[in-house]
């Protein structure tokens, strides 16, 4: 696939109050009355929050999906093609003598001929004439060190279909299958989650090689909207539904979900779509089961405006997915 820009979210802006309108109170049943089959949290001015904008359903996993089953034939579907395993290589990054020319300290043929006599070394080994530099590299002509300037790479993105057993750490003391095991071998840096799966929870899973993309993904500031398949054993009633709208109190503090939306299920199993705007360690199983549920299965489809990909089974992963570089 082709490389694409990443675009990462801009600072939330906060919207004008309209001076017309009143605030509605919090205890308003107007502004947060109980909603029956798909419930939804409002924004601050009491208007429905603006979802995120999605892929092509084709090219995507959707909740009901996950219900149908479908999501678990894919993964026996032998028909289905794997995704390409390649990471596409970085552009060419300029010569030696080029960016030391384009520094002032010379024309080429003057920096190629100090290669030539030594006097040029590059991370403190000597340089040789055709030499290329990237971003990070000390460059020292005659010992002393050279400013210059080369635009770092275009940060890369990896979507992973994370199993259930998994751990996402580099290192486990137990020995666990982690999933950076998975991941192809990086040319420079390494790999940085965009947050966190536990160990029983499954699906989408973001991995880039850029730490600030990392932390603008993962910032609660930013508010990008998880969503989840969840089974829930037992239904929850509206109260409940109401209750894990309105905000929860756990160990670290409170949390509410987005929205919630019922998607039906067999027996004492009932499925929901839930969104929630941040990502603590086991937060939606804990909401569930601070209103009595306990969660029998749990996968993340999206992440942001970025949609599990129709066709990537478990432990694989795909290179900078299109809508994987369209965060919003």
């Amino acid at each position: 696939m082709n490389e694409e820009p990443i675009e990462v979210p801009d600072e939330p802006a906060t919207p004008a109050a309209d001076p017309g309108q009143k605030p509605r109170p919090a205890s308003d049943p107007g502004n947060r009355g109980p909603r029956r089959r798909g419930m939804r949290r409002l924004a601050e001015d009491g208007s429905p929050r603006p979802r995120a904008e999605r892929p092509p359903r084709e090219q995507v996993y959707a909740f009901a999906d996950v219900v149908a089953g479908r999501l678990d034939e894919d993964e026996n579907n032998a028909e289905l093609a794997p995704p390409k395993r390649v990471l596409q290589p970085l552009p060419e990054t300029p010569k030696l003598h080029k960016v030391l020319a384009q520094a002032g300290m010379g024309s080429r043929l003057e920096m190629e001929q100090l290669i030539l006599e030594g006097r040029i070394s590059v991370n403190n080994e000597p340089a040789h004439i055709g030499q290329r530099v990237q971003f990070g590299d000390q460059v020292k002509v005659n010992g002393k060190p050279i400013r210059f300037r080369i635009e770092p790479p275009a940060p890369r993105v990896l979507a992973y279909h994370k199993p259930a057993g998994e751990v996402v750490t580099m290192d486990d003391p137990e020995n666990r299958p982690t999933v950076f095991r998975k991941l192809p071998r990086l040319p420079q840096g390494k790999w940085q989650s965009v947050g966190r799966l536990d160990l029983n929870t499954e699906g989408l899973l973001l991995f880039t090689s850029s730490g600030d993309l990392a932390n603008r993904l993962m910032h609660p500031r930013f508010g990008m909207e998880r969503e989840y398949a969840v089974r829930v054993l037992g239904a929850l009633s509206n109260e409940e539904k109401q209750q894990l709208l309105d905000g929860v109190t756990l160990d670290d503090g409170v949390a509410a979900f987005g929205t919630i939306e019922d998607g039906g299920g067999e027996g004492a199993n009932c499925w929901y779509r839930v969104t929630i705007a941040e990502g603590r360690n086991r937060e939606v199983r804990r909401m569930i089961e601070a209103v009595g549920h306990a969660v029998s299965r749990l996968i993340r489809i999206r992440y942001g405006a970025m949609v599990l990909p129709r066709g990537l089974k478990r432990g694989t992963w795909i290179w900078n997915w299109t809508s994987a570089t369209s965060a919003r």
